[in-house]
């Protein structure tokens, strides 16, 4: 696969420097993360533009990597992005997305919905948890299905936060190597 760059996506609050996403940060060759103005009072259309202009500011092709409510910024950029922009996505790696439909959910996260529910258009691999507090492993695999991505359900991990212990999360680049697989047979059907 061409040498890409990496676009970090945090969600709600942000990842810490402990978060195994600030880790890869550190790790990945060439990774950037996107910057929002305030982690704690998430604005939907500010944190699609957001996404949009640190797109916009480099024309190399990207993976992006989002968790959480990154997750969701994500699925409402994608459906809006003009397309020219859409085609530099080469694929997203999209981990514990969180369920901004779902009963409980925080009053901060809800302006997020309805939930995009249109194929993404790019490979996307979406990663959840069968103990995840923000998605239950249905609403993971509905998403999943929705935006015609891959879904892999993990065992016991929580919400793959520093909360459910994952700091480095260097397991967490085996799913990585499985988005580049599909990245890749996307590039070949298309030969």
């Amino acid at each position: 696969m061409q040498a890409t760059r990496h676009l970090i996506i945090p969600g709600w609050h942000g990842s810490p420097d402990d978060h195994w996403q600030s880790h890869w940060q550190r790790t990945l060759p060439d990774t950037l993360r996107v910057e929002q103005d305030d982690w704690f009072r998430p604005d939907r259309d500010l944190w699609v533009a957001t996404l949009q202009h640190t797109l916009m500011s480099d024309t190399r092709p990207v993976v992006l990597i989002a968790h959480s409510l990154g997750c969701i910024t994500v699925a409402h950029w994608a459906h809006q992005a003009p397309a020219l922009l859409k085609r530099r996505v080469l694929g997203a790696l999209l981990v514990a997305p969180a369920d901004v439909e779902r009963p409980g959910c925080p009053e901060a996260l809800r302006p997020f919905s309805p939930l995009p529910t249109k194929p993404l258009p790019f490979p996307a691999l979406v990663v959840g948890s069968d103990n995840d507090p923000a998605a239950t492993v249905d609403r993971a695999l509905s998403l999943s299905k929705r935006w015609g991505a891959e879904a892999s359900i993990l065992s016991g991990v929580g919400h793959l936060n520093v909360a459910s212990g994952h700091t480095q999360w260097d397991e967490g680049f085996v799913h990585l190597a499985r988005l580049r697989q599909l990245i890749e047979s996307r590039v070949l059907r298309r030969a």
